[in-house]
């Protein structure tokens, strides 16, 4: 038990203070490239012996981003590009941020201008994805990150490379759906805990993470499994990392059991196809991404995903976290809740935002959400 509690303590020192990971890396004379939500192309970053270190903003105050954006748009990249004006990401050698949303695709404008010691590079996606032409445009996109990383930092990329890095990506892939599984046994590890494990893997190497997620399971898998009286919920989102709401979740017994938020299990469903060339394998591994608020999906399958995920895992209800002002998210939700009650799934929406310093509301939606599953 005492080295679980190592290995807990251990994510949650990286979770918690990531700018220390930063200086680590740097200190080694590593070069560090941001990578800004969602699926940005680690694999690529990571071929060329850079480390990919993540950007999804922090929850703090919002000031000088404030001269750039409206006050109505997303707080993660907000306090991304606060963090960026503000010298926390001094020491990195480039930015990458994809155009999934309309959002982000203004947060690299602007990053040029507030943030001009910090190349941004920008990842173009296809909404229309899984078709050659998907497919061949995904390509011509990685291919211009490629050349803007080669001019940056001065390495050299190779395929045999990104083979290498493909297998990494999809072995930590693996240990992270298998770890979610596995939790589910173990109810005394909490939602905090848990979020330090996922949130934790942005700052840090794919094999140092891997080898780590190991541990614990093995570990973990040594020691009998419990029950408990909790209620098993399943959470979706784009991110759900606040430590207010983490706790609230926790004071009111509830376990998850699985997860559709995208800074967590989303980004680790689907693996490159090991046996293409790896650049085109990467390519159709994003043609292959599916039930995400920002990737076109014209049948809208993500409610029923969720709906099956709940069946799958016994939850008794699916708490959906709102990112304030996240247009996807909340087109998607609509839809989603009718397929949950079709289903007969309880649900229940909490909306954050990084810059929220009261969790009242939140509290009380899920203390009632709570009673209504007894």
């Amino acid at each position: 038990m005492t080295k679980v509690n190592e290995l807990l303590e251990q994510f949650h020192k990286v979770a918690v203070s990531p700018e220390e990971q930063l200086k680590s890396y740097l200190s080694q004379g590593r070069k560090v490239v941001a990578c800004v939500p969602v699926y940005t192309p680690e694999e690529l970053i990571h071929s060329m012996n850079l480390v990919p270190f993540g950007a999804w903003g922090a929850e703090i105050e919002v000031r000088e981003a404030k001269k750039y954006f409206p006050a109505f748009i997303c707080s993660i990249l907000q306090t991304t590009l606060e963090m960026g004006i503000t010298g926390k990401y001094d020491g990195i050698s480039a930015i990458v941020i994809p155009s999934l949303c309309d959002s982000l695709k203004c947060l690299g404008e602007n990053w040029k201008y507030g943030v001009p010691n910090i190349p941004f590079i920008p990842m173009t996606y296809p909404q229309n994805r899984n078709n050659d032409n998907g497919r061949a445009f995904t390509k011509a996109g990685y291919l211009r990150v490629i050349d803007d990383l080669e001019k940056i930092t001065g390495k050299k990329f190779s395929e045999a490379e990104l083979a290498k890095s493909n297998k990494v990506y999809n072995l930590h892939n693996q240990a992270m759906r298998r770890l979610s599984d596995v939790l589910v046994e173990y109810p005394w590890i909490s939602a905090s805990q848990r979020n330090d494990i996922f949130k934790s893997a942005y700052y840090m190497t794919k094999e140092e993470h891997t080898t780590l997620v190991n541990q614990l399971m093995d570990l973990l898998l040594e020691m009998p499994k419990e029950t408990s009286n909790m209620k098993k919920i399943i959470t979706t989102g784009i991110i759900a990392d606040s430590r207010d709401l983490l706790t609230i979740i926790g004071e009111n017994d509830m376990q998850i059991v699985g997860d559709d938020i995208a800074h967590e299990s989303r980004q680790y469903r689907t693996d490159v196809n090991e046996s293409k060339d790896a650049l085109e394998g990467l390519a159709d591994k994003f043609s292959r991404m599916d039930n995400c608020s920002v990737l076109y999906d014209v049948d809208k399958k993500r409610g029923d995903y969720i709906a099956e995920m709940a069946k799958r895992t016994g939850a008794d209800g699916v708490v959906v976290v709102m990112t304030k002002f996240c247009d996807p998210e909340e087109f998607d939700y609509p839809i989603m809740k009718k397929k949950f009650d079709a289903a007969g799934i309880p649900s229940v929406l909490i909306e954050v935002d990084m810059q929220m310093n009261n969790y009242e509301q939140a509290r009380t939606a899920l203390q009632t959400f709570k009673d209504m599953l007894n």
